[in-house]
């Protein structure tokens, strides 16, 4: 019967040593992560909004580019035809 009693008390105080919180080290490795992890994502949300805004540059010199290249075909297709206007006037 001791024996058994011995062997609960024991069970006891192993689960009650299992059952404390996290000692102060680990508490400390928490906030430490989790303010780099609060950092990073900082630093994502940062990176984004700068890829947001490249991603806009980008499209407006696209758009600017095409804007372009459509005047200068204007321009080849106004010469063409003042070459050929000028070429049926004679004297």
């Amino acid at each position: 019967m001791n024996y058994k009693l011995l062997i609960a008390v024991a069970g006891t105080v192993a689960l009650a040593g299992c059952a404390s919180g996290p000692d102060e080290a680990t508490t400390e490795q928490l906030t430490s992560m989790s303010s780099q992890i609060e950092a990073l994502e900082s630093k994502i949300d940062s990176l984004e909004s700068e890829h947001a805004t490249l991603k806009s540059d980008a499209m407006a010199a696209s758009e600017a580019k095409q804007m372009a290249m459509s005047a200068e075909d204007e321009a080849a297709r106004a010469n063409e035809r003042l070459d050929n206007l000028a070429q049926s006037y004679t004297k």
